[in-house]
């Protein structure tokens, strides 16, 4: 009775006051296993807390939650295009005042330099996204370099209206550029309305080749003959 009555335990206490309790040495034994159970589930929380913690942790990082994303990735060509070439093409070997042989080489896509339109459209048609491609590429390869896109029509229509459709066709191909990540500093899209034609005469196969934007890069005026 002494020993118990001198234990500081507020758990114990609460055990003294149970009534019918034996008070010899199976007393002793009773108080003993509660208090290793008490103990026992107290421990067992924060451990089993911390387990659950670490299972998430590793759950999270097999699927890659947290992985840092590429910031080196190419941009992306729409959907239903080619992909963009990841190869630079490179201009430090060139000339000041020179542009990049690569531009007028026939065996490069960068050769190519004017984006065609039905009549009265400025809708982009498919076979000329690759060429767009290519420039895209090249000017993000080379952001110093800059590009004047200018929009062309037919002489059919009044001078205003052709104005308004080939400032339409050279935004339609800024805007293409622009999708592949060409920075606006690097293009100005302008009209010229039918003010500079590629072919003379009134026929279809006239118009055709005057309906479209023409890429030039800085110091060009005009496209050299075939392209």
């Amino acid at each position: 009775m002494t020993e118990l009555s001198m234990q500081p335990s507020a758990d114990l206490s609460a055990i003294r006051r149970v009534p019918g309790l034996p008070c010899t040495g199976p007393r002793a034994a009773w108080i003993g296993l509660l208090c290793l159970a008490v103990l026992g589930g107290c421990s067992s929380t924060p451990g089993s807390e911390q387990s659950s913690a670490e299972v998430e942790s590793r759950t999270i990082g097999e699927q890659g939650a947290l992985s840092k994303p590429a910031t080196d990735a190419l941009p992306k060509a729409p959907v239903g295009q080619p992909p963009i070439s990841s190869a630079p093409i490179a201009t430090d070997q060139t000339p000041s005042g020179q542009l990049p042989a690569v531009l007028s080489d026939p065996k490069s896509l960068l050769s190519r330099r004017s984006v065609f339109f039905e009549y009265d459209s400025n809708v982009v048609r498919d076979e000329f996204r690759p060429m767009i491609q290519a420039h895209a590429r090249f000017l993000l390869d080379n952001p110093k370099l800059r590009v004047t896109i200018q929009g062309n029509t037919d002489e059919r229509g009044s001078r205003e209206y052709n104005l308004a459709l080939g400032q339409r066709r050279a935004d339609a191909v800024r805007q293409a550029m622009s999708v592949l990540g060409v920075t606006e500093r690097q293009m100005e899209p302008v009209s010229l309305g039918e003010e500079r034609p590629r072919a003379s005469g009134s026929t279809e196969a006239a118009y055709a080749e005057n309906r479209r934007a023409d890429i030039l890069y800085d110091g060009e005026d005009k496209l050299p003959a075939g392209k």
